[in-house]
């Protein structure tokens, strides 16, 4: 390890802290996208007190922007002595919905038994917070460095980043000339590089049917059975098969090493935004919204074709059986190889700091390494970041401090790789 970056770093462990923190109190949470102009404001401010010119950006017509709950996001640089490489460390500040089970305050940060806790901590602010403390302590120690680094703090990652990332890339802040290497600080483990991602689609089948008096069903046809119908088949023709697909990915953990299909939400008949009893209707509607995690070894078009064609042949053999299936989302699957820059210096630094091989893996979900590779065209990035990714989502989230100092050495050590060629 430097030793001059691992004291830098180690004289900034308050200061990161309540950065954290700091970050924490901002209840951003997405849907629908609050306070994230005040949270890219304040990141702003804290990079340019380091030095860095920043922009607030907004993702103007993307999903979810409207003058209410603008999709602001920031983006710092700064440049070294002489022209470089420029490593760009981005993060997205937004985050879930609290839920139930929460034993401390989701946004008050609080600090306890060696861990910060918070909405967000995991996933993935405290691997922000690393990234600034990494970049301030690489330009403190090593102030003639050739090149730049880039810190952005972006929107909308948990509803696919298109209001962030997306947009951004579209702008050219993913794409060279400006940028050469991204590392997104995601909760992957300290020790991992992730590599990438499997693919998902998303998707909404509706049935059909005809509304009727419900006390005489036989005068209508009830969408709802129709799509109990998809659901058995589902369950007995396609999640078995599903099973059956393995992937040679590094996929974590163990079980999203196989296809998978979550049914994300299902709704038929009346709704319940309502006081008092229902109506006695038979449902005219029932919408299932699925969410198909593929694999590299699977082509797209056969993910969607197993779906439709169990839908093809339940609209021969069942009786009135009409659907419409409309497409959501989808993203290819993808890895960045190991011999790229980012890969080799993020290796180097988790080799210095650890003392052993970096565990290489693919996230069971996208990220927005999705939307730097397809629309930037920029393949050297990855995620990188400390947090335990089975904290994410979940009540009482928290990240270790000790895991966001370390990280922060090995993003610092990752930097004087990747800017000056050597450890």
């Amino acid at each position: 390890m430097d030793d001059k970056l691992s004291r830098a770093i180690e004289k900034r462990r308050d200061d990161l802290i309540a950065l954290t923190r700091d970050l924490i109190r901002f209840p951003t949470i997405n849907p629908p996208g609050e306070a994230y102009t005040p949270c890219a404001e304040f990141l702003a401010k804290r990079l340019q007190s380091i030095g860095f010119e920043t922009q607030l950006i907004r993702g103007e017509g993307a999903p979810g922007d409207t003058d209410r709950y603008p999709r602001t996001n920031v983006v710092g640089r700064f440049d070294g002595r002489t022209h470089g490489e420029v490593v760009h460390f981005n993060s997205h500040i937004d985050v879930v919905e609290t839920g139930e089970g929460w034993t401390v305050d989701p946004f008050e940060g609080i600090v306890k038994d060696g861990k910060v806790y918070g909405r967000g901590a995991c996933d993935m602010k405290g691997g922000l917070a690393a990234s600034i403390i990494a970049a301030e302590a690489f330009i403190d120690v090593y102030p003639d460095f050739a090149g730049a680094i880039e810190i952005s703090g972006t929107v909308d990652e948990e509803s696919g980043g298109f209001g962030g990332v997306a947009y951004l890339a579209s702008k050219g802040f993913f794409s060279k000339p400006r940028v050469d290497h991204v590392i997104i600080p995601e909760p992957l483990n300290k020790d991992r590089i992730c590599l990438g991602h499997r693919g998902v689609w998303w998707a909404e089948i509706e049935t059909k049917g005809e509304i009727a008096h419900g006390s005489m069903p036989f005068l209508g046809d009830c969408a709802v059975r129709h799509m109990g119908a998809v659901l058995e088949a589902f369950e007995n023709e396609l999640f078995p098969v599903l099973d059956s697909k393995q992937t040679s990915m590094p996929v974590v953990p163990d079980g999203a090493r196989r296809s998978t299909m979550n049914l994300n939400s299902i709704h038929g008949g009346q709704t319940d935004d309502y006081s008092g009893l229902p109506s006695p209707n038979v449902p005219d509607s029932c919408r299932l919204t699925i969410d198909r995690r593929f694999l590299l070894e699977e082509d797209i078009s056969e993910v969607k074709r197993e779906v439709v064609s169990i839908l093809d042949r339940l609209q021969w053999e069942r009786p009135k059986f009409q659907y419409s299936i409309r497409d959501i989302m989808e993203v290819q699957p993808l890895m960045t190889e190991r011999d790229t820059p980012v890969v080799i210096a993020v290796a180097e630094g988790i080799r210095s700091v650890f003392g052993r091989e970096p565990q290489y893996v693919i996230s069971p979900g996208t990220y927005d390494q999705k939307h730097i590779a397809r629309i930037g065209l920029l393949h050297d990035c990855i995620a990188y970041g400390p947090g335990i990714l089975d904290l994410a989502h979940r009540p009482d989230e928290y990240v270790g401090i000790e895991d966001m100092i370390e990280s922060a050495k090995v993003m610092a050590l990752g930097l004087k790789v990747l800017l000056s060629g050597s450890v």
